[in-house]
């Protein structure tokens, strides 16, 4: 209770303040993010959200910062914090240095690739929980909106309108979202190459493919086989 006032207080007598990973809803909870973006750990997004509606989480960022206020992502992106202050405070040479006397990947702004899509579930739209779910267990379909909509007995509007509010995503991004972390799964754990997966998860138009997945995983399908399947790597 003493510690959110204390936070308050330092940043209006001039202090910078940042959080790091979960640590943005204590910085949340003081209300100085109000209006401003902010990022936290992946998998704490959709509660983030609920919590602080008021606030813009940026997804998969690693780093935001807005009027003396930072933030980072999940877990060890600390760092990648940490590398952009001292370069803000000091400058590049310094900042490449202390990245290569850490091992750090300097200038990584992403945790796309580590975030894992299991569904916003969060809410109490029961209609709209049996679209999720028939998307999920229809993700190697071809899936349309009217399609959807017309099988849950709602209008287009309606149902895009119940989804987003229940979801945060609209259904297009939420039927990509489900492909591609079908098409992740089995970057990771099969020897497939790039077109079979493709074709497996629903496309059959590879540059839209390449696209949406390099737009939600921050790499392309080869890159990203190749950091998370070493045995596809040898093979």
């Amino acid at each position: 209770k003493d510690l959110v006032p204390w936070v308050i207080n330092q940043y209006k007598n001039g202090a910078e303040v940042a959080s790091l990973c979960i640590g943005a809803f204590l910085l949340a909870s003081t209300g100085l993010l109000n209006g401003k973006k902010c990022s936290t750990h992946w998998n704490s997004a959709n509660e983030f959200r609920t919590m602080f509606p008021g606030i813009e989480l940026v997804d998969g960022s690693i780093i935001t910062e807005e009027h003396g206020l930072y933030s980072s992502g999940g877990a060890n992106s600390y760092w990648n914090l940490l590398l952009y202050l001292v370069e803000k405070y000091t400058n590049r040479a310094t900042a490449i240095l202390a990245a290569k006397f850490f091992a750090i990947e300097i200038d990584r702004d992403s945790q796309s690739a580590f975030m894992m899509f299991n569904g916003q579930r969060g809410h109490e739209d029961e209609d709209i929980k049996k679209a999720q779910d028939f998307i999920e267990k229809n993700f190697q379909n071809k899936l349309t909106v009217d399609q959807l909509a017309d099988r849950f007995a709602m209008g287009r509007r309606s149902f895009e309108r119940r989804f987003k509010k229940a979801t945060n995503n609209t259904v297009v991004e939420y039927i990509q979202r489900v492909k591609m972390e079908a098409a992740k799964r089995s970057f990771e754990t099969s020897r497939k190459n790039i077109n079979e997966v493709m074709y497996d998860v629903g496309y059959t138009d590879t540059k839209a493919f390449r696209t949406i997945f390099k737009k939600i995983t921050g790499l392309t399908p080869i890159e990203y086989r190749n950091k998370y399947n070493k045995q596809a790597v040898v093979a």
